[in-house]
Order: C-alpha cells, then structure tokens, then sequence
C-alpha cells in the first residue's frame, strides 16, 4: 500500500475509524498542532549530547502518541478506540511531567527571569518545542471552545509539558556545550 493515496486531494483528512473532516477543522489543528511538537522534540533529542535528556524526550514523544491519538478520534468513537486497545490522556502522563519538573529544579536551575534562546543547539531545539507546546496548548483549547466533551487532562499535560520543556532548556544551558561565537 502507497502512502499515497490521494484521498486528501480534495483538502479533507481522514480521523480515526475513518471520519473525514476539512484539513483545516479546528480537532485536525489541535492534533496537528502536537504532532509538529513531536518532531520539534526529535529534533531537541538528535540535538542532546545527553543520553538521560535524549531518553526522557523518547519518552515524552511516546506520550505525545496517546495525546495525539485521542485527539484524532471523535468522541462517539473513544469506546472503540478505547476498546482497540489505546489509552487516553490520564493524570498519569501528567503525573510524570511533574516529576520531572521537580528533579530539574532540585538541581537549583534558574528560572527566575526571561530566557533568550539559543546558548547551545539543545537548548535552542528545546525552546522551539516548548513555543510549539504552547501552540498546541492553544489549538487544544480552540477545539475545546467547539467541542465540549474534550477530555481535559490533554491541557494540563500540555500546560504542564510547556513548563517541563522550559527547565529542559535551562537544564541543558548549563549542561550542553556553548555555542561557538562567531568571529572569536
């Protein structure tokens, strides 16, 4: 089977169990929208030096997987969805991304003032993600407007993913090397 198949000529995309939607409906946004994260927290894991930070963004973007199923799938379908053997956005993911958030800052990294991106190409792929995080929070949160029955642990996971991301690149400001300063 070709990853062409010119259905999406017509400018509609296919959701979960085959429900066609406008490419530009505000659900295929919001799923969009987290999957342009996933592939900006691929770039922040090719980008890490680290094993431990490479391995903790594997993680997230598997976590992303379950964010972004979920939110390719109507809610008159989440029981075969659910049925099919997917997870939905708990607590849990949630639960994980504070961890997470407390370990970095027990490592006393700063937070205190703006950060101006780009000391290292980790930290820089991470602040990209992190501005695309908040996008996604955005879209989620456009369809929410439209479609009630969102489950809602999907912006907390983002809201808390934004954060994570943030100390993920202070983190990595201080444990990456430094960019090379042009001309010196």
């Amino acid at each position: 089977m070709s990853i062409v198949t010119k259905k999406g000529d017509d400018g509609t995309t296919a959701l979960m169990y085959g429900r066609r939607v406008p490419k530009c409906h505000a659900q295929v946004e919001a799923y969009g929208a987290v999957d342009e994260l996933n592939a900006a927290l691929g770039l922040a894991r090719a980008a890490s030096r680290q094993p431990g930070l490479r391995e903790r963004l594997l993680a997230i973007q598997k976590d992303l997987v379950t964010v972004m199923g979920e939110l390719a799938t109507l809610p008159d379908d989440l029981p075969r969805y659910v049925k099919d053997g997917f997870a939905l956005v708990s607590s849990g993911l949630t639960a994980k991304l504070d961890v997470v958030a407390q370990g970095i800052e027990s490592q006393n990294v700063s937070f205190k003032d703006w950060a101006t991106p780009g000391a290292n190409a980790s930290a820089a792929a991470l602040d990209v993600a992190r501005t695309i995080c908040r996008r996604a929070e955005r879209r989620v949160c456009a369809w929410r407007e439209t479609h009630s029955a969102l489950n809602p642990e999907i912006i907390v996971f983002l809201n808390r993913l934004s954060d994570v991301l943030w100390l993920l690149a202070r983190w990595a400001e201080t444990h990456e090397p430094q960019g090379e300063v042009p001309g010196k």
